[in-house]
This record gives structure tokens, C-alpha cells and sequence, in this order.
């Protein structure tokens, strides 16, 4: 894998970037099968380096390179964006089971479960969640970082962090959530991941607390602005554009923004969060294009 030192300073370049060098870095973790679970190993296959926007990695790169443009190595972020890439990954296959959101359709592709079975999807989703954490053991950081690093992942995608978010989620059907318990869900559920991510390559870029605390607002700001501009997406796009069922929030009868808020109101709070990201980014510092481009991107998205 070439470890260019500058990667693309345009977005839909750098996404393109960033997605070359994370699958093929899930290549690599995924070869060859364990003899005996072919079929485990196609469906690890099939959620990890089926169609996706591959956010999370790009966080990764894009806030390391802010740190260190002078010195970027995008092969010491490679293992790192895999396993943020790996635990999204097992989190939708998972999501889409029958007894979660029981969903047919992601990325424009029959889920995993529907494209293989359930005890396969469990199984697969049960080992990209394993392989995350021996991805970031097999890094090049250094053993103190790598600790930190591998404790930033747990407790994003655990049970205070993403499977929280997931579990009060699931609590929520058919029952009316305010504002702010909205929030914490989609917080957790969404946003700890996505502020993991950030948090991880500022951390390989070699950010200062203070900095790191800059980069946290913004990715908070960031993740809770993907939820929403979600919820807006729903009601707004047909299926062919999502990738996947249009309306499926409203036909469980979930809580949303757009529900909460109405489609005006959500457009208003996607706007201020989108403010409230790019304000963080002026304390962040440094090289920060690449960030502001993605603050954009997640608010302005169409799928």
C-alpha cells in the first residue's frame, strides 16, 4: 500500500482516497478464510466491503493529517481507520436483524441476514466486532498510545457509548421522546463513534489536550448533525437515493427530529450544528480544510 504523504485536498478525492486504503487494508485482516467458515468469512466480506461512505476512516485520516501535515503517515492510520470501519460494520448487521430494526435493505443491498441467514449475520457482525480491537493491537503506535486508542474505541462502541445509544433506541417505539432524551440516544448511538474517530486520529497526529478537546466538539457537533440530516433525509428522499427503506423511522413510529422539530425545525437545528462544528474547527488549528469540508458534506448530503 503507497503511504502517499499528502493525500487529495478535495473532498470527493480524499473520500475516494480513504476508502482505497481502508478496504484494502479489510482485505488484508480478512484473508485468507478460517477453513471450514468460507461462509462466515463472505459475509464479514460482504458488510465490510460492500458500498458506504467510509466516514469514520475519513475522520481519521483527515483529523491526523491536521495535526501532522508536515509529517502525515497515512500508514499509521490504516489499522486504526479499519477498525472504526469493522465496528460500524457489525453495528448495522446487527441494527438490521430481525429482532432489532429488521431491515431488507442497506446500501442498496438485501442485508446481511437476508443475504446469507441470521446465525451467519450474528456471527460475522460478532467477529468484525473482535477483529476492530486485534486491528488496532497489530498498529504501528506505540504501545501507550495504542492503550489509549484501545480504550477510546471501547467505550464508544460499548455500553456507554453506541449499544447504549442502540438499546434506548429500541426502547423508544412507540413512546414519546423530549428533545434532549432524543439527543442522548443519537449521541451515543451515532455520535460516540463518530467522535471516537475524530478523537483516534488527532490522538495519532499527536494533539495536545487542548486541541483534542476542540476536535471532541466538533465531532460531537458533526455526529449529532448526521443523525438529523438522517431524520430530514427520510421524509425527504425516496429509497432508490437512501439505499434503504424510505419511511422505515415513521412506519415503527420511532421518535425522530422531523417528528420532534417538524421538517422546518429539523433544518434549523442541522444548520446550527453545522455552525457549532465549524466553530469548534477555529480553536482546532492547523490544516483543517479537509474537517470543514466534511462538516459540510454531512449536512448537505443527499443519502
Amino acid at each position: 500500500m503507497s503511504d502517499a504523504v499528502s493525500p487529495p485536498s478535495e473532498l470527493g478525492a480524499f473520500l475516494q482516497w480513504c476508502s482505497g486504503r481502508v478496504e484494502a487494508r479489510l482485505q488484508m485482516a480478512l484473508a485468507p478464510a478460517t477453513s471450514g467458515a468460507e461462509k462466515l468469512f463472505a459475509a464479514m466480506e460482504y458488510a465490510a466491503l460492500g458500498p458506504g461512505k467510509r466516514l469514520r476512516p475519513a475522520l481519521v485520516y483527515a483529523c491526523a493529517r491536521t495535526f501532522r501535515a508536515d509529517s502525515f503517515s497515512a500508514e499509521t492510520c490504516d489499522a486504526a481507520a479499519a477498525a472504526l470501519e469493522c465496528i460500524h460494520a457489525y453495528s448495522l448487521v446487527h441494527d438490521d436483524l430481525p429482532a432489532m430494526d429488521d431491515d431488507d435493505l442497506r446500501r442498496g443491498r438485501p442485508t446481511c441476514h437476508i443475504q446469507f441467514d441470521e446465525a451467519t449475520a450474528i456471527l460475522a457482525g460478532d467477529a468484525l466486532h473482535t477483529l476492530a480491537f486485534e486491528l488496532l493491537l497489530q498498529g504501528g503506535a506505540a504501545a501507550e498510545l495504542k492503550l489509549r486508542l484501545i480504550r477510546e474505541l471501547a467505550c464508544a462502541a460499548g455500553g456507554r457509548g453506541m449499544v447504549a445509544g442502540q438499546a434506548i433506541d429500541l426502547d423508544s417505539v412507540d413512546k414519546h421522546l423530549d428533545l434532549s432524551r432524543l439527543e442522548q440516544m443519537h449521541r451515543l448511538k451515532t455520535g460516540a463513534l463518530i467522535r471516537a474517530s475524530a478523537r483516534i486520529g488527532a490522538l495519532l497526529g499527536g494533539a495536545d489536550e487542548a486541541r483534542l478537546a476542540a476536535v471532541s466538539r466538533y465531532a460531537e457537533a458533526i455526529g449529532l448533525a448526521f443523525q438529523v440530516q438522517d431524520d430530514i433525509l427520510d421524509v425527504t428522499a425516496d429509497t432508490a437515493t437512501l439505499g434503504k427503506t424510505q419511511g422505515a423511522d415513521a412506519a415503527r413510529n420511532k421518535p425522530t427530529y422531523v417528528s420532534l422539530l417538524g421538517l422546518d425545525g429539523a433544518r434549523a437545528k442541522l444548520e446550527g450544528l453545522h455552525r457549532e462544528a465549524l466553530e469548534a474547527l477555529a480553536e482546532v488549528g492547523g490544516d483543517s480544510d479537509l474537517l470543514r469540508q466534511l462538516a459540510d458534506y454531512i449536512v448537505q448530503r443527499s443519502h
